[in-house]
């Protein structure tokens, strides 16, 4: 992903609310399929991370990222910033398509 586009991305992400918090338990069955839905039907989308060490929350995300076959557009602290492109966007659900 090029400059141009993460900035536009962190633009389009700065007035989001996360959809998807991951509490201590990490990431349950729930939580991933909870996941999968709001990429599904936002393409980008918000996660809230768990407190503790950075370096294990930028893994976690990271992790999450790998798993869902997402990209990983920006990490400021408990929030991932995460995308990924719909075969077939829903015009209006999507956060990309509703601008």
């Amino acid at each position: 992903m090029d400059a141009n586009t993460r900035k536009k991305l962190r633009s389009i992400g700065h007035n989001l609310k996360p959809v998807v918090t991951i509490g201590d338990k990490g990431l349950t069955e729930g939580v991933a399929a909870e996941l999968e839905r709001a990429l599904d039907d936002h393409e980008l989308i918000k996660v809230k991370l768990p407190g503790g060490d950075p370096a294990a929350r930028k893994a976690l995300a990271e992790s999450l990222c790998k798993q869902h076959k997402a990209e990983l557009v920006q990490n400021i602290g408990r929030i991932a910033l995460i995308l990924r492109r719909a075969k077939k966007p829903k015009a209006q659900l999507s956060n990309l398509q509703r601008l």
